[in-house]
């Protein structure tokens, strides 16, 4: 791939201002009001590239670093503001940064006739398509709702002339490497892309290497560096002591304003709950949440009514929160890359914060590897004493009554009754007891409290706390028991093609409900009315469990388990044939009769290929589809060929049945229900300054 450089050197020296940059006059308004006076280096690189030529563009830089305005002011400066389909789109990987990314933009444009608009999943399609058809100059979307308005035509890609990917290693790390390929299939090819990303790996230079011309590389910092503001700081100890040691790190902080990052959406929960019976400001996001849940705990984590949020990697992508104190990793993340953005969500904007892990004496590696990898250097804490948490506690609660408002008119009423109480003790006395109030319970937490830092050695506990795993995680498979894996299960799902489902949003939608890695999950087959797909044995009931009755774009799937074909030749799947056959027990149950499929068919899915640099462990990693054969077929939009069958859309689940008349049966869709573990539990005080704000 044949990038340009340019010397970041050579524009800094001027210190250019953005009225240097060739900006609209109604933009610089608008930037004058928002108070915005010097471009970044990332803003100093691009805009004026941007600006003055028809090309493409690859910008790497840190999450906060000023990316947005980066490629958002150009756009909203080239548009045409007499035309009203889109001209300009910008993709990106959730709905939260798809929002965030409309506020800028429609911002930038105040003064300017640009109409946004934003598609994003978990919100009434029919609406969106409603403003589309209005007329729109710039469209914001998320790749799996793109597509979707793609394939029903309701929105044309065909006048664009600017394709922005925002996030683009976050949205391939997602599984939306086909939906990527699609909506850029579905452009001109006289387009012009950007392309912004904190990472480069491989797949983003395939995308830039397939559809982009001679791009030009802004690269502030090297490639897959983190912010040089950040801190990074680990501390080692037994896997038992895990939660202890997060409470200290938080309580030896007592105006954090944080994010937690755990693995799983179960472990998010069970730690935000945690915290919060406790008496922390703490609340959790991730899958399980609904959108107005979602949006009720991101309104209040943003005006610091909640001091700290628990997330998963997925359900913290795109936040786009300013003043974060630090990042806490509760467990370091699977990729390495992952670890890049977790850590930027701190230190924006030229601030400092802190990017703290928590690791067992036998993670020490992965800390090695990242250091490399980002080129960072890891400082190996050690965490506070009981005694020194309890000073910093007291201070924080001292400073807190020195600051509180005293409301003379509405207290004078009750002094003399205050003071008749406290008429026999003494001031010193007073003093003690309003300490010892709130001050009491820290005292009894810690008064018993050993050391938890690790000598960093593998001792007998440890390989027992983790063989043991901790009480409030589900127990996970060890893969480094078995050189060879002990064989997949294939399941059924209820939902199709034409449901939306692609490969990439069913892999997520296992994950994210099962805390899974992609490695346990074999070859996927997206049918037009159901699919299949394969995984890990031992995550059998896990899956079942988990995934049944999950939602995917507003649908109930359901989950069953396949039976292997009697006969062999073909792999494991649903018995075929105009015969009937029994389902296995765990999803829908019962008999059913399955009908017009005859003939023998290779399931498709995804082949094998090597997993991808910046991850620990080993195993394979699933790439590029195949295709399946057989029976009355259909291709669909990614390539990959499938077969008949519709699904019974007629009030309940017809178990991905023909309409007319294949196999029927099976548990009914349920209504869509609100699912949620968890929510804003609202009225959590912050830990031991209750009643009174920290910040």
């Amino acid at each position: 791939m044949n990038f340009l450089d340019v010397s970041l050197h050579s524009i800094l020296s001027k210190n250019m201002t953005f009225k240097e940059l060739g900006l609209k006059s109604e933009v610089l308004k608008s930037l004058t009001e928002m108070g915005f006076e010097a471009p970044t280096p990332i803003q100093l690189e691009a805009i004026p590239y941007l600006l003055g030529n028809d090309g493409d563009l690859v910008g790497l830089a840190q999450t906060g670093t000023g990316k947005t305005a980066a490629f958002g002011l150009p756009l909203v400066n080239k548009v045409d503001e007499k035309t009203r389909y889109p001209q300009g789109l910008v993709v990106c990987p959730t709905r939260e940064l798809c929002l965030q990314i409309t506020r800028d933009l429609e911002t930038y444009a105040k003064h300017l006739d640009v109409n946004v608009v934003a598609v994003y999943g978990g919100a009434d399609i029919r609406r969106q398509i409603t403003q589309i058809n209005k007329g729109v100059s710039i469209v914001v979307a998320t790749p799996g709702r793109l597509v979707d308005l793609i394939k029903r035509r309701s929105l044309s890609l065909e006048e664009v002339k600017y394709v922005v990917l925002d996030e683009a290693d976050e949205m391939l790390n997602m599984g939306f490497k086909e939906d990527i390929d699609l909506i850029l299939e579905s452009t001109p090819n006289e387009r012009n892309v950007w392309l912004f990303s904190a990472t480069m790996p491989k797949e983003v230079e395939r995308i830039a290497k397939t559809y982009m011309k001679n791009p030009l590389e802004v690269s502030i910092g090297h490639k897959n560096q983190s912010n040089e503001n950040i801190e990074h700081i680990y501390y080692s100890v037994k896997e038992r002591d895990r939660y202890a040691a997060l409470k200290r790190v938080i309580d030896f902080n007592p105006d954090i304003y944080g994010l937690i990052f755990c693995r799983t959406r179960i472990e998010t929960a069970a730690v935000a709950d945690k915290l919060g019976k406790e008496g922390y400001s703490a609340e959790p996001l991730h899958g399980d949440l609904s959108q107005v849940q979602r949006d009720r705990v991101m309104d209040r984590f943003r005006k610091k009514d909640i001091q700290i949020l628990v997330a998963t990697d997925v359900a913290a992508r795109g936040l786009d929160i300013d003043n974060i104190t630090h990042v806490l990793n509760y467990n370091l993340p699977d990729d390495i890359e992952n670890y890049t953005h977790r850590s930027g969500r701190t230190a924006r904007a030229g601030k400092k914060g802190q990017s703290i892990v928590l690791i067992n004496t036998r993670e020490n590696f992965k800390i090695r590897t990242i250091e490399k990898q980002i080129r960072v250097t890891f400082e190996a804490g050690v965490l506070p004493k009981p005694e020194d948490i309890c000073a910093i506690q007291l201070t924080k609660l001292i400073q807190g009554v020195i600051e509180t408002e005293v409301k003379e008119k509405d207290i004078e009423k009750f002094m003399p009754q205050i003071m008749a109480e406290f008429g026999e003790l003494s001031k010193e006395e007073i003093v003690k007891k309003f300490v010892s109030a709130e001050f009491n319970r820290f005292i009894d937490y810690y008064s018993n409290a050993g050391d938890l830092n690790s000598s960093g050695k593998d001792s007998r506990d440890d390989r027992r706390d983790r063989e043991r795993s901790d009480d409030d995680r589900p127990r996970r498979r060890d893969r480094g028991e078995s050189g060879a894996e002990s064989g997949k299960q294939r399941f059924f799902v209820s939902v199709g093609q034409r449901d939306g489902l692609n490969p990439g949003g069913l892999l997520r939608l296992i994950c994210d409900n099962t805390g899974l890695k992609s490695d346990s999950i074999g070859r996927i087959d997206i049918m037009p009315a159901f699919s299949f797909f394969e995984a890990d044995q031992g995550e059998t009931d896990n899956i079942l469990r988990k995934v049944n009755g999950s939602e995917y774009e507003g649908i109930t799937v359901n989950i069953e388990i396949t039976k292997d074909k009697s006969g062999g030749g073909d792999r494991g799947g649903r018995s075929q044939g105009s015969g009937g056959g029994q389902r296995s027990e765990g999803g829908f149950g019962g008999q059913r009769r399955e009908g017009g499929f005859g003939g023998q068919r290779r399931e498709g899915g995804f082949g094998g290929g090597s997993r991808r640099e910046g991850s620990f462990g080993g195993g394979q990693r699933r790439e590029e589809g195949e295709k399946s054969f057989g029976g009355p077929r259909s291709r669909d939009s990614h390539g990959s060929s499938s077969f008949g069958g519709g699904r019974g859309r007629d009030g309940g689940n017809s178990g991905g049945a023909s309409r007319d008349g294949g196999f029927r049966g099976g548990s009914e869709r349920s209504s869509n229900s609100d699912r949620s573990s968890g929510g804003s539990r609202g009225g959590f005080g912050k830990p031991f300054n209750k009643g009174k704000s920290s910040f």
